[in-house]
């Protein structure tokens, strides 16, 4: 049992660690170095396809990569200094969405207000997740929350960014005049955020019925 719960981690950091990699690896890969475009880069340029708002969902990956590391936290020791650590570098990867200065200042600074309002919802995420750990963290139900919570987060953000790139990765091919696969970007997060949402479900599972054993029969 120990052996397979240090596997499903071991498994669950290697996706986390995918999703992080996929983000700052080629998505669209055009059929030259200038049209070839990392996860980072990719919300932003999709501007110039009319997007708007849309486009923000490029930049899901790491607000679903922040809020996961923060939750994973919240069964840990506050008076650990690695917790603390981790929760400043998920909060940190969370800026990776942010905004160039002169855009969110501008006169179209609605169309990133999402952005800023993932990046917000990490640190407000951030808040509640230390004050969890702090009065809840012996609690049973508490794993099984933080276990709910990652297998959402993985399915969102395996889904939604790979959706809203094959929605315009056809349009992108019939103004480029080529054909464009799927960069291996696009597998990394996808796979990645799968990973920790199948590793999350199997957790939760176990979790349920290690406590339906517990109940007193009759």
């Amino acid at each position: 049992m120990r052996d397979t719960h240090h596997a499903s981690r071991i498994t669950l950091l290697w996706g986390l660690t995918a999703v992080f990699i996929g983000y700052l690896t080629v998505w669209l890969p055009g059929p030259a170095a200038g049209l070839q475009f990392l996860g980072v880069e990719l919300g932003e340029w999709a501007k110039f396809l009319g997007m708007n708002t849309r486009r923000n969902l490029f930049y899901l990956p790491p607000i679903t990569l922040s809020l996961m590391l923060l939750t994973l936290t919240i069964v840990w020791n506050n008076r650990r200094w690695q917790t603390w650590v981790m929760r400043g570098l998920a909060v940190a990867l969370a800026f990776l969405a942010f905004p160039a200065l002169e855009d969110l200042l501008g006169m179209f600074r609605q169309e990133y207000l999402p952005r800023v309002g993932g990046i917000g919802l990490a640190l407000v995420w951030a808040i509640v997740v230390s004050l969890a750990s702090w009065r809840w963290r012996e609690r049973p139900g508490l794993t099984k929350l933080m276990w709910l919570f990652l297998l959402l987060l993985g399915l969102a953000g395996a889904i939604i960014p790979t959706q809203v790139y094959l929605e315009i990765r056809p349009f992108v091919a019939d103004l480029l005049g080529t054909p464009l696969g799927i960069g291996p970007g696009v597998w990394l997060n996808g796979v990645g955020h799968l990973l920790v949402a199948v590793i999350s479900g199997a957790e939760l599972y176990r979790e349920y019925s290690r406590g339906k054993q517990n109940l007193p029969r009759e």
